[in-house]
């Protein structure tokens, strides 16, 4: 049984299919134009599409075009009324039809075979899916999914640095995907086959971060038992990511501005340096331009950081990618759930393409991952998250971090400002903590503060 669309201008052709169709129990779905087709690729998914070449405004074989750059894993089968083999060898440079079937009065007939061919060969890769090596492509550019502008043009900036040896600092507000652009520098460089390696560097204390990546002696300090290389070591001749660059402290600053200058790292508790080639890429979500002009992040090893500087656009800005996007993760969620949901209801696909999305893909993503385990029916419903609050959007708007506080709030008689503050402070992390469902680093971002930050918070709170 196949999941299957039909795209025809005639009427009738679109009822004989339907009924054959669904009598050999599949599902089927019958649209009378080009563009409405279009629009069911973008909400659903489809092991079999069925498309006339000649229509009016949008033909089959732009049709053909749209399902292979969207649902690449359908089939396509093109039907037409003539002998179009000027049509045929389009379809074929257009991205490969699975069939090309004349109408005849064997037409049903043959429109069977050609779904039964299409589904054996959907079967056979399924089984065939777990057997392949696919490191390199889970994390190339085929897998920074959209197709607007601003992405092209990021995937031909990838494609042009990833040949080179320089530094990358790549910008992005938070859940923009900077790790899989970095990820997509390594895998097309020459340096793919060796190690790649992400370390965040807000997520440690100074001493830790110091130890991860360069690696420690024993004895060096408490705990340490034994030898341990660090990842700069780990990475050697690969490439190291160090992502949320700018929550690295003063102190650290200086020592990895002497790795990158001396291509050298030595290990806590050691003397001696151990030389390393390894490509540097980093990632920050906040704005180094201003961090350095408040003596926040020394400038000299920001300009050793942002040889190749690479922004990745947030989604609000490339809205067009949006339905290909919630097409990518249903198709991921609902097959690692095993479920069957075939569509997106349209107002919520709607919806999604309005909202503003703050957190960005990442956002996007575990709305429709959220939704996918809600669902109880063939058809995608989603549920818009919450708005940020308005004080906190009206803060942000006003290029600050800090909500205005109402002048005319009653204070409960005799309390302390400190004793008040922190109570507004505890109540901001628990709500914060609360939405983002325990998830520290996430909360940490809802907040506008570093990770070591609101873990120090939470200790003083005891949270």
């Amino acid at each position: 049984m196949a999941n299957i669309l039909v795209c025809d201008d005639e009427r009738s052709i679109c009822e004989m299919l339907d009924i054959s169709l669904r009598r050999e129990g599949h599902r089927v779905e019958t649209v009378q134009a080009g563009q409405l087709a279009k629009n069911k690729i973008d909400g659903a998914l489809y092991d079999v599409i069925i498309t006339d070449i000649k229509m009016p405004n949008i033909d089959g074989i732009e049709v053909l075009r749209h399902a292979h750059r969207v649902s690449p894993d359908s089939a396509v089968i093109l039907i037409t009324a003539v002998d179009d083999y000027a049509a045929a060898v389009e379809a074929v440079k257009a991205g490969g039809a699975s069939d090309y079937i004349r109408k005849s009065p064997g037409l049903v007939d043959e429109i069977k075979l050609a779904i039964n061919r299409a589904v054996e060969k959907l079967n056979l890769s399924k089984q065939n899916f777990a057997l392949r090596r696919d490191a390199a492509t889970r994390n190339s550019l085929d897998n920074i999914i959209g197709s607007s502008s601003a992405i092209e043009k990021l995937k031909q900036t990838l494609r042009t640095v990833s040949s080179t040896a320089s530094t990358v600092l790549i910008h992005g507000e938070s859940g923009t995907g900077k790790e899989l652009v970095a990820r997509a520098v390594h895998v097309c460089s020459p340096r793919a086959a060796d190690a790649f390696v992400s370390v965040n560097c807000g997520a440690f204390p100074e001493t830790l971060l110091e130890s991860e990546l360069f690696g420690y002696l024993k004895g060096a300090f408490t705990g340490a038992n034994q030898n341990k290389r660090g990842l700069f070591e780990v990475a050697d001749g690969g490439t190291i990511f160090l992502d949320e660059i700018s929550e690295m402290t003063m102190a650290m600053q200086v020592k990895l501005l002497r790795v990158l200058q001396e291509r050298t790292v030595r290990p806590v508790g050691s003397t001696s340096e151990i030389s390393i080639d390894v490509r540097v890429i980093a990632a920050t979500n906040r704005d180094l331009d201003k961090a350095v002009a408040e003596n926040a992040f020394r400038e000299d090893l920001y300009y050793r950081l942002n040889v190749i500087p690479i922004r990745v656009p947030p989604l609000r800005e490339r809205r067009e990618d949006i339905p290909l996007l919630v097409n990518h993760f249903l198709k991921k969620y609902a097959s690692a759930a095993g479920r069957s949901i075939l569509r997106v209801h349209a107002p919520s696909l709607d919806s999604l393409c309005g909202y503003e999305w703050p957190g960005n893909v990442r956002q996007l993503e575990n709305t429709v991952e959220r939704a996918v385990a809600l669902e109880t029916s063939d058809e995608l419903h989603v549920q818009l998250p919450a708005e940020r609050p308005k004080a906190r959007a009206a803060a942000a708007s006003a290029g600050t971090g800090t909500p205005e506080i109402c002048g005319d709030v009653a204070l409960p008689e005799g309390i302390g400002m400190e004793s008040y503050v922190a109570g507004i402070e505890r109540s901001l992390l628990q709500n914060a903590l609360n939405q983002s469902g325990g998830v520290q680093t996430k909360a940490a971002d809802a907040l506008g503060i570093s990770y070591r930050s609101f873990r120090h918070l939470m200790k003083k709170y005891g949270l």
